[in-house]
């Protein structure tokens, strides 16, 4: 998961027809992945260090893309991630800058949040913090002295998170099968909510300290 956020693409190329998003979910997600890479490196080079809310930004794809239907599927955001270094070149070659505009449209939720407004149902909200938090913290871990801060945030809330989604699914009578399917929807739900950074920053807020 972690190779390819460090995948050199080509920013400079400026072909003669303009890109337009896949018709395909898969290839539409990894798509503008590739073009939130491009876009947040553009002022400072391929080998510019990104800040954790553009990092998050390009993964938010790839979870947006295995919250489809409701119930997070990890395969689906697995071949999101897996498909974006064999997209980069061939995105960014043309006019890769109007699908900035294209994905936030194809993407609602992609977009900058004024505000976010966690679930108030105990296990989505424990459930749905934690899960983001690992799947940003295992993606980003070779490069967490670069937000350091942040990310032993979410380390730590992770901890804590973990005596009290487990209390909540023996409270709830889950079984295994019953909890995997329960944690699966709500990371699909805080998936929806917005920026995962500007999620994970309230899920924090209320589990962290």
């Amino acid at each position: 998961m972690r190779a390819w956020l460090l995948l050199p693409l080509l920013l400079a190329g400026c072909g003669p027809k303009p890109r337009a998003l896949p018709e395909d979910p898969i290839q539409r997600a990894a798509t503008c992945g590739v073009v939130a890479a491009a876009d947040a490196r553009r002022a400072g080079g391929i080998d510019a260090k990104l800040t954790i809310e553009q990092q998050g930004h390009i993964l938010h794809y790839a979870l947006l893309a295995g919250a489809e239907g409701g119930t997070f599927d990890k395969g689906r955001s697995a071949a999101v991630v897996n498909a974006m270094p064999r997209l980069g070149d061939k995105v960014t070659s043309g006019k890769w800058e109007p699908l900035i505009g294209e994905c936030a449209s194809a993407y609602p939720v992609s977009r900058p949040a004024e505000s976010i407004a966690l679930p108030p149902d105990a296990l989505t909200v424990q459930a749905g913090c934690h899960d983001l938090a690992d799947f940003i913290t295992t993606a980003l871990r070779s490069q967490e002295n670069n937000f350091i801060d942040r990310m032993r945030a979410y380390d730590e809330m992770e901890r804590k998170l973990d005596p009290k989604m487990g209390a909540t699914l023996k409270a709830r009578g889950l079984n295994q099968a019953q909890s995997n399917e329960a944690r699966a929807k709500a990371l699909a739900a805080m998936a929806t909510l917005g920026p995962p950074t500007a999620v994970l920053d309230q899920c924090v807020k209320k589990f962290g300290s």
